[in-house]
């Protein structure tokens, strides 16, 4: 499956290994994501079918709150069309592309702890550990938007055909979280208590993203801040392609997909440079 000794196994400072470590194990990444998968459902008697039932759950609370109690709308001046149930829709699509970043960023730190048995006993590439929690997140997702183009569908009709862009508007963030992901994974090994930072400054980055209010909400003097956030310009991309049928400027895409691209491949080195020493540490 992997070469090399578990303690340090050779590898390559060329960022393509980003890429290149997920095809070469990509079936043994893919075992892994399915066991996981089936793991977090094992016992319910509803099984995998929750995995549908709580994302359909989570939109139904989000519609209700958003569209009858708060009676909230997202801004005629932001792109859309200001509807209340809109607003609960760009809620809800807001919060599955945070939470595709959140849970492999929130659960790295502890991520080499869970699984000390590859570290100690076992010749394993420890480096895929990182793409298969990211692949769960990606699967959860997957299944959220299906919830969210079903309702769309029933609601406002047929989505946007700038829908199908969709995966490439998600592809800068998901090698940014997995720079993200190699970095704390590495982190946590040594230094225990960054798993209650991360989730203290994972909660904070939820309220900094515009998943709550349009970017246009905040005053142009404080943008920057925004524009400083790795989620935003997917947040905004995301919208421009699921709700108002418009292709996201390719520029600010770009400039996104190389800085997720050099998060990553700097969190694979860090990563790999480290793992040397999680044996005598664990």
């Amino acid at each position: 499956m992997g070469t090399g000794s578990p303690r340090g196994p050779a590898f390559s400072f060329n960022p393509l290994q980003v890429f290149a470590v997920g095809w070469r194990h990509r079936a043994l990444i893919e075992r892994l994501t399915r066991r996981e998968i089936s793991a977090k459902y094992q016992g319910a008697i509803l099984g995998s079918l929750w995995s549908l039932l709580t994302p359909l759950m989570m939109l139904a609370v989000y519609t209700f709150l958003f569209s009858v109690v708060f009676q909230s709308r997202w801004g005629v001046n932001s792109g859309g069309g200001g509807g209340r149930g809109e607003f609960a829709l760009l809620f809800f699509s807001g919060m599955i592309i945070f939470t595709i970043f959140s849970e492999p960023v929130m659960r790295a730190p502890a991520l080499m702890l869970e699984n000390v048995s590859y570290i100690k006993k076992v010749v394993f590439p420890l480096e895929i550990l990182p793409l298969a929690s990211l692949g769960v997140a990606l699967f959860n997702g997957g299944v959220s938007f299906v919830v969210l183009a079903v309702f769309y569908l029933l609601v406002f009709g047929l989505p946007p055909l700038t829908i199908l862009l969709l995966p490439l508007v998600l592809l800068p963030l998901c090698l940014a979280t997995l720079g993200v992901t190699w970095f704390l994974a590495s982190v946590g090994v040594f230094l225990r208590d960054v798993r209650q930072l991360v989730t203290a400054v994972t909660t904070a980055l939820m309220f900094l993203s515009p998943i709550f209010y349009p970017v246009t909400a905040v005053p142009e003097s404080y943008r920057w801040l925004l524009y400083i956030n790795p989620l935003t310009i997917t947040l905004e991309a995301s919208k421009e392609v699921l709700f108002w049928g418009h292709v996201p400027d390719p520029v600010p895409w770009a400039v996104d997909l190389l800085a997720g691209w050099l998060m990553a491949w700097l969190g694979y080195v860090w990563f790999m440079k480290t793992r040397k020493a999680f044996a005598d540490v664990v």
